[in-house]
């Protein structure tokens, strides 16, 4: 069985989402931040080497990072669900939604809560993190007129991709006066908050702090 090893306040509630929508019998072990540096606990490196979350145990196979564990989870115990048939314009879409919540719209958000929280460098946030962000939430409304192609991001359908890019959307929509102007990510974000398996995967990992979230 699929042990999620859950880090309270942290992306790993993606992964407790993904296996309720899929059906999934799973275990959690709960870990818990230090209240003051907000990092995660020392067990966590005695379940991987980096001491992070998200990661998972199932049988001999321990996979960590977020993309890797929701492409092993749909791989392995999907049968097809929440993903797009390969050598397709959609897979390929689908793959690059996938990879691009943490490769590319994560890294600005984590640093500039990190600068925020220790009150470092206004110059390097004002510099490089804040046009980062704009980069990706601001100029052109970049992901907000992606939405506006379709229901999810790769089309009609409900994907695997939806439930990965969901945490930096619900990060960005603390911010209400930037949500309130994008229409299409709030309406995403207001979908989602409504499956079924979203509410489950809550009520079994913990409400969280989208303000306060990192890895």
């Amino acid at each position: 069985m699929i042990v999620v090893h859950h880090l309270n306040n942290s992306r790993s509630q993606r992964v407790l989402w993904l296996l309720e929508e899929l059906g999934i019998d799973y275990e959690i072990k709960f870990y818990e931040r230090d209240q003051k540096t907000m990092l995660a606990p020392a067990s966590l490196r005695e379940v991987h080497p980096l001491g992070k979350s998200p990661v998972i145990t199932d049988a001999e196979n321990t996979v960590a990072e977020s993309g890797a564990i929701i492409e092993y989870i749909v791989e392995r115990y999907g049968n097809g669900q929440l993903i797009l048939p390969s050598g397709t314009p959609e897979r390929l879409r689908y793959t690059y939604w996938l990879h691009y919540a943490e490769g590319s719209a994560m890294p600005p958000l984590v640093m500039n809560l990190v600068f925020n929280r220790f009150g470092l460098g206004d110059s390097v946030n004002e510099g490089f993190i804040a046009p980062q962000i704009k980069l990706h939430f601001d100029y052109f409304d970049y992901i907000e007129d992606e939405l506006g192609k379709s229901t999810w991001f790769v089309g009609e359908e409900f994907t695997a991709a939806d439930i990965q890019m969901s945490f930096p959307l619900e990060i960005v929509a603390v911010e209400a006066e930037l949500i309130s102007s994008r229409p299409k990510i709030k309406q995403f974000i207001e979908r989602i908050h409504a499956r079924p398996a979203y509410k489950r995967a809550l009520e079994r990992g913990g409400r969280y702090d989208f303000a306060n979230s990192i890895k």
